[in-house]
């Protein structure tokens, strides 16, 4: 995710914050500051720490239970609203997405017994409910807040966990695409109420509230894209008007194909046309920056490009770009040649262009398909 800062690696797993997480410790600061001064300010930077602990654990919740599937998970991002653990690809069942959405909760309510257990269940649980005040134990505070996260994360909307656990139970009876649907649509319904609320009460909502309709937009859009991949080839959506650059071919070339064409990306192929490697666009102005023109266009390509033939699924070249994060996936016919590329924005092209077709109308194999028929 963008605008994130990288803390470390747990388990191969990288522990990123988003830097509006600043935006909360600089609202729980104030709060603290108003209600007791400059130490009970610091004091609560050091509770949201805390806190913040505490959502780590709960994100690897959920990774601990993707990996039961054999789903690894490449970074978790500490946001305002929480934590997102990012699956390298989506439980292929509805049970698999259920048990990975509700290990998050049940890290905290284990913290949350934890806790009172340590206090011998004197924390009172109107106490419990005083997380903005300092004057309140410190681990009453924490209790109540993990009693919160779990309320919170389950709440109906992504990217809350609520949200995955309602797409799962929908999608034992729905599709999968129409129970990402439903569930998106009922979390950009929520993210209005948070936002209505955050103008009237707290405008820590708002930004909430824009966390929430985004997530589940994108929720619905990766839903359709997964729909559409499942009826698709490969050979149906790669571009095949492209241009490539040899390996004798210096940066100042690459300059000169990036300004004579609209792509952002260059294949690198051999005298045979197999492909060696893939060089972007900001690859390129790096290395003309810090090494010059002439600097061979091998030192600024990457080689870790995956391949996938022209027959294969589109879902299978989708999945290969998200487990490598690879900004594309190079299509090869049956001698091993470069034919095409499969990249996130023609991805987003068909994804315009189906939403705008009329009822009947085919494109790729299911329009060819439609024209034999009609020839014959």
């Amino acid at each position: 995710m963008g605008w994130s800062l990288k803390l470390g690696i747990v388990a191969g797993t990288a522990v990123r914050v988003h830097v509006t997480f600043a935006l909360l410790l600089a609202w729980i600061w104030y709060m603290h500051y108003a209600i007791g001064g400059v130490e009970a300010a610091w004091q609560g930077v050091l509770f949201i720490l805390a806190v913040f602990a505490c959502v780590v654990l709960h994100e690897f919740g959920h990774a601990l239970a993707a990996r039961r599937y054999g789903i690894a998970t490449p970074d978790i991002t500490l946001l305002p609203i929480g934590g997102l653990a990012r699956l390298e690809r989506m439980p292929e069942e509805p049970r698999q997405e259920f048990v990975i959405a509700v290990a998050g909760p049940l890290v905290n309510v284990a913290i949350a017994i934890l806790i009172i257990a340590v206090l011998g269940g004197s924390g009172a649980l109107e106490d419990m409910t005083q997380i903005e005040d300092p004057r309140t134990d410190f681990l009453v505070r924490l209790a109540g807040v993990n009693i919160f996260l779990v309320l919170f994360n389950l709440i109906p909307a992504f990217p809350m966990d609520g949200g995955r656990i309602l797409r799962a139970a929908l999608a034992t009876r729905l599709s999968w695409s129409r129970a990402t649907q439903i569930a998106a649509t009922i979390g950009q319904g929520m993210a209005f109420l948070f936002g209505f609320i955050g103008l009237l009460y707290n405008p820590i909502l708002i930004f909430i509230a824009i966390f929430v309709y985004l997530a589940a937009a994108a929720e619905a859009q990766n839903a359709q894209i997964r729909d559409m991949s499942s009826s698709l080839l490969v050979g149906d959506a790669m571009v095949t008007d492209f241009a490539t650059l040899p390996l004798s071919a210096r940066i100042a070339d690459a300059v000169e194909a990036l300004l004579a064409t609209s792509q952002h990306e260059f294949p690198v192929v051999d005298s045979n046309g197999r492909l060696e490697g893939l060089v972007m666009r900001d690859d390129i102005i790096r290395t003309l920056r810090e090494s010059g023109a002439e600097t061979s266009v091998t030192n600024a390509m990457r080689t870790d490009i995956p391949t996938i033939h022209h027959r294969r699924c589109l879902n299978d070249g989708l999945r290969m770009m998200q487990e490598s994060g690879a900004p594309a996936v190079a299509v090869l016919d049956g001698a091993g040649r470069l034919v095409g590329l499969v990249t996130h924005e023609n991805i987003g092209e068909m994804m315009m262009v189906r939403s705008a077709v009329p009822p009947g109308f085919a494109f790729g194999r299911g329009r060819r398909k439609a024209d034999i028929r009609n020839r014959t």
